[in-house]
């Protein structure tokens, strides 16, 4: 993976937050329809549940808050099976035309480095396609999750380092028979990273038609969990896409230990930190991906860093409530608190263009069986 951003040290004071309204304004094209068609057509496909907290609106003064419960999505615990299955469809697809022949040419290699939930996703969708899969795994993935890729009869490799490291390590290992099945896109590398970003949009559009079943027909406010950017991207493209209604402010959030986007958004580009340690462990992503950067420079409406502790009671109180959300799902909640709520909540609330009849979503990425971490609140 090759140097795409200028580095900074992660011990750098930074702020905890940042506002452009203007990016409400901003427009861009449509992720392709066929996309959420693949989706519908697979066995295990059934849309995921958009539940109401109104306790929640409650504590946060706004009208009706909604969460997208990513915790079982075509079989696994988070959304990253829709980017996975589509991607591989495109890559097999790709192939089978380039060798001139009717059926696939034989199985291939599916190799990608994983904080999670990205690696079980591609080696899920390699057993089911017949395929092999290699996950290059950095250190602080829970044991569980790394026995859940294994299950998966995918080859793992521990590696020492940094997901970006780990990145860089899968790269390498790509070659004819291998294939690189990343979900962050470099300068050389993007075809295969925008077929993922776009497999995300059926969450999206889901969400939409669970919205106006509700009586909402927009959302003010969607909050989304970030790590390199690709879901927000696919957020971002969704919502700033539509041609006509109500555009909703788009709130990114990030570990304070990882927060490269919100970085990146500060210096108006794009920056890798130096991570630390999270239990988010998906989020913990040091370098935004070069396709997503402009989506999400130009479209985020607001950025914000949360710390463990605020991702960890997020996820108990979403639980209490009954829905399974790990680390990085409850991350948006944990978001939309610490920007609704304490000194400067009113500036920040102006921002966002809430009031007390707004609408807010939160998507949450994953159920608690994806990365079991700690359960520390320190």
């Amino acid at each position: 993976m090759p140097e795409t951003a200028s580095s900074i040290p992660g011990h750098l004071p930074a702020p905890r937050w940042f506002a452009r309204p203007a990016a409400r304004d901003w427009s861009c094209a449509a992720a392709p329809a066929v996309v959420r068609d693949f989706h519908a057509s697979l066995p295990a496909y059934a849309p995921t549940p958009l539940a109401e907290l109104p306790s929640l609106a409650q504590e946060l003064r706004v009208g009706r808050v909604f969460v997208k419960d990513e915790s079982s999505r075509l079989g696994l615990p988070a959304f990253k099976a829709l980017g996975a299955s589509w991607a591989v469809h495109r890559i097999l697809a790709a192939r089978t035309a380039a060798s001139g022949q009717v059926s696939s040419p034989g199985p291939v290699t599916l190799v990608t480095a994983t904080d999670g939930n990205h690696g079980r996703a591609v080696a899920r969708t390699a057993r089911l396609l017949r395929q092999r899969a290699h996950v290059f795994v950095p250190p602080g993935i829970h044991p569980e999750a790394v026995a859940a890729i294994v299950a998966e009869q995918a080859e793992v490799t521990q590696v020492g380092g940094s997901y970006d490291d780990a990145v860089r390590l899968a790269a390498a290992a790509a070659g004819p028979d291998a294939v690189l099945v990343q979900d962050t896109a470099w300068a050389g590398y993007e075809q295969v990273p925008g077929w993922i970003v776009e497999g995300y949009s059926t969450l999206c559009a889901e969400t939409d038609a669970q919205l106006v079943a509700a009586g909402v027909a927009s959302p003010d406010l969607v909050a989304v969990p970030v790590g390199v950017g690709s879901l927000a991207q696919a957020v971002v493209t969704h919502y700033r896409s539509r041609p006509t209604g109500h555009a909703p402010a788009l709130l990114s959030v990030e570990p304070e230990a990882a927060a490269c986007v919100l970085a990146s958004l500060t210096r108006r580009e794009p920056v890798s930190v130096t991570t630390g340690e999270t239990t988010m462990a998906g989020l913990n992503c040091g370098t935004p991906s070069t396709i997503a950067w402009p989506y999400l420079r130009d479209g985020l409406d607001a950025a914000i860093a949360i710390t463990d502790h605020d991702s960890y009671r997020a996820a108990c109180d979403l639980a209490a409530l009954g829905v399974s959300s790990g680390p990085c799902g409850a991350a948006s909640l944990a978001g939309v608190r610490a920007a609704l709520t304490g000194h400067d909540a009113d500036e920040r609330r102006t921002a966002l263009g809430l009031g007390a009849a707004s609408t807010v979503v939160l998507l949450s990425t994953e159920g608690a069986a994806a990365n079991p971490q700690a359960t520390t609140t320190d």
